[in-house]
């Protein structure tokens, strides 16, 4: 029997996380003030995170403990399985072998646990008695609902309008896990009245959810803000998967060609990647792709430049790739990929040519991503077709140049609450949209006079 699964012992899983920061070949720009253009300070931070979050934030030390509270939640499923796509293989008749680390196996169904359970721990040992969040497709809310409830926090989820109407079961999630999901905009903050107000019919973005939960957050006693994406400090904590899948290649006594991930805001990929940018870094050969939508194609179109994380203008100057933070991106079903920027790590990644993007658009992930299905069983999320279409990309160009590869690449998260995209799809329904030049132009003109990294 041909082996399909690479598994670790619960004894074998990381104890500590990997922080890329300590060894990036160059440094990378700071985040800035928005009021004094000073390179910001924990102080600066302290209003939306704790303090014990913001000093992972801005830590350059190599590895950090993984504490023994936030360990006993994540070996609930961790550490996932690395599987062999043999069937997948056979049906692109490529001359590869394709790997995958199965995030779909946490109890909320994607990657977003391993950020989500640590974030609720340190903001309980720090006194927090509730958080507030943002979520696209509803994979980051569903996360933070239930690592609140493992640590006995009140949570609420701003989730982006188009994928609360096309995603209610995640919604439903959120609210079973004990949390309350408002459609964002809302009129529950200033920042969402002032969209409505200037866009009744306005479908969200992330960055309008980032900015009405922050504002809940300061403006809430007890209260923290937590990012699901795009920020330092859950890079770090993503970094499990790519350890995990270095420990499960060894014993497999291979390496891979190929890198893969999704991108939307970069938690995923980096999570996957990073510790082989690490090895990339110090001598090892090996390719890494993330892969973005045509439809908000940050990395492959936008420039790097300093641009709020968020609509509002809550967050500090980040320098990245983006669209302009008022950018709302169409109302694709890949809701967790529809942010105008890319993580500052991730975006740094890309400048010194450590990692290479990607773009596809949603026909060509969909095709993927049903080809998947159709071999290897599992529903794949529609972020997570992304990635398929990528590793299709690179298994047709390993044929073309007649080479054999090994892809390792992250299944980010199961698409079972999804199906209502997949239903679009099958139906003729969507399209395969590329934004235009045009509204790229349009949008970078609210970081014009920004400053220049």
């Amino acid at each position: 029997m041909e082996q399909v699964k690479t598994l670790l012992e619960d004894h074998e899983i990381p104890r500590q996380w990997y922080n890329v920061m300590a060894d990036l070949p160059t440094p990378m720009k700071p985040p800035l003030h928005p009021g004094t253009g000073q390179p910001v300070t924990p102080q600066d931070l302290a209003a939306i995170f704790p303090m014990n979050i913001i000093e992972q934030e801005v830590s350059s030390q190599r590895w950090i403990d993984i504490p023994e509270e936030v360990l006993q939640k994540y070996i609930l499923w961790r550490p996932s399985p690395l599987y062999r796509a043999r069937n997948f293989e056979k049906l692109l008749g490529c001359p590869v072998q394709i790997y995958y680390k199965h995030e779909g196996v946490s109890p909320a169904g994607s990657h977003k646990p391993n950020a989500a359970i640590p974030m609720a721990y340190y903001n309980k040992v720090a006194g927090t008695k509730r958080m507030t969040t943002e979520t696209g497709a509803g994979q980051w809310g569903s996360a933070l609902a239930m690592a609140c409830q493992m640590f006995d926090l009140v949570c609420r989820v701003y989730m982006v309008k188009v994928s609360y109407e096309q995603k209610p079961y995640r919604r439903l999630m959120m609210n079973t896990w004990g949390a309350e999901c408002i459609a964002s905009p809302s009129n529950l903050t200033q920042a969402g009245r002032n969209v409505l107000a200037e866009h009744p019919d306005s479908p969200g973005s992330l960055g309008i959810a980032i900015s009405e939960a922050i504002e809940d957050a300061v403006n809430s006693p007890n209260t923290h803000y937590g990012l699901g994406s795009v920020l330092n400090h859950v890079i770090l904590y993503q970094s499990i998967i790519g350890l995990e899948a270095q420990k499960q290649m060894k014993k497999l006594g291979l390496y891979p060609d190929v890198v893969m991930g999704c991108c939307g805001g970069g938690s995923n990929f980096a999570g996957i990647s990073t510790p082989f940018v690490c090895d990339k870094i110090h001598g090892k050969e090996v390719k890494i792709v993330g892969a973005e939508p045509t439809s908000c194609p940050s990395m492959t179109k936008g420039p790097f430049a300093y641009d709020f994380g968020d609509l509002a203008k809550s967050t500090p100057l980040l320098p990245m790739y983006t669209l302009g933070h008022d950018y709302i991106p169409a109302p694709i079903h890949a809701g967790g990929l529809r942010y105008h920027g890319m993580a500052p790590i991730v975006s740094h990644l890309v400048r010194e040519k450590l990692i290479e993007p990607r773009a596809y658009d949603q026909l060509k992930t969909f095709e993927a991503g049903v080809k998947w299905a159709r071999s290897e069983g599992f529903i794949p999320a529609p972020e997570t077709n992304h990635v398929l279409a990528a590793v299709v990309d690179e298994a047709m160009r390993a044929r073309e140049e007649g080479k054999e590869k090994i892809i390792l690449f992250n299944w980010s998260g199961h698409g079972l609450v999804d199906l209502v995209s997949y239903d679009a799809y099958l139906s003729g329904k969507l399209e395969a949209y590329e934004l235009p030049d045009h509204e790229i132009e349009r949008a970078l003109k609210a970081i014009k006079d920004f400053p220049k990294p």
